[in-house]
């Protein structure tokens, strides 16, 4: 059996319409949506509605931890603009040809940029949407918990601390936990780019510990410190940044 799994998509459908190849399954963790695309300015929703030059101001004041600039910046910018339906229009459209990507059979789950509500009118019956929630694939149990913990940079699909916590419960022992974003460990949730560190989960970092995965499997982090550790039986793996690499990482038994 083999899984091809990718995370932190970001608009990139060309390489997602091939990432299933010479697999049995694809699995995706979240994060479909290109916002802003902090190497290259001109990409993304953003950029698209307000220019480069703009974008490559916000992509300063957040990569600064300027968050309440930022805030501030992008309210001058979105001033006169009905904001929502002019997202959502966007986010649509990327949806539309990302999902018509995906290879059957998929299992996918959230990311924090993503928005669940519009995933049902995209997702086809080849692909499985899952958040808080198992499947069996290939005789092992897959345990899906999509989205991400409040930021200061206030994404779409970010939820509080107890919610993320009784998703986790939810899915309980599995053989493969699958999340958008990774346990609380500094190695694991630094980025080493961007020069931060990402906001990861201690409750799914004490699940591994008590559950025993023979997986754990997420992304979010885009340049980590540390792509792979092992947490007692457990092997922790970001499985990349897709967007840049445009490669799945691949699980074979």
């Amino acid at each position: 059996m083999r899984v091809h799994v990718v995370s932190d998509v970001h608009g990139n459908s060309t390489d997602l319409a091939r990432a299933g190849d010479g697999a049995d399954a694809l699995v995706c963790l979240g994060d479909l949506v290109l916002f802003l695309d902090y190497a290259d300015h001109s990409r993304g929703i953003f950029p698209d509605l307000f220019g480069k030059e703009n974008a490559s101001r916000l992509v300063e004041l957040r990569t600064a931890r300027r968050f309440d600039e930022a805030r501030e910046f992008g309210a001058r910018l979105w001033a006169g603009v009905d904001r929502r339906p002019a997202i959502e229009k966007a986010v649509r459209k990327q949806y539309a040809e990302l999902f018509a990507a995906f290879p059957t059979p998929t299992y996918a789950t959230y990311g924090n940029v993503d928005v669940p509500h519009l995933w049902s009118e995209y997702a086809g019956p080849g692909t499985t949407v899952l958040d808080g929630q198992r499947v069996e694939i290939g005789g092992r149990v897959f345990g899906f918990v999509g989205g991400g913990l409040r930021t200061p940079m206030r994404t779409p699909y970010e939820i509080d601390d107890e919610e993320y916590a009784a998703k986790i419960e939810a899915v309980g022992e599995v053989d493969v936990l699958c999340t958008h974003i990774p346990p609380e460990v500094p190695d694991l949730v630094y980025d080493t780019v961007a020069r931060r560190f990402e906001r990861g989960s201690r409750a799914l970092l004490d699940a591994i510990r008590r559950t025993r995965p023979r997986y754990a499997l997420f992304g979010h982090v885009h340049q980590p410190l540390a792509r792979r550790m092992r947490i007692g039986a457990t092997e922790c793996v970001n499985v990349g940044h897709f967007a840049g690499s445009g490669r799945p990482w691949a699980l074979e038994w």
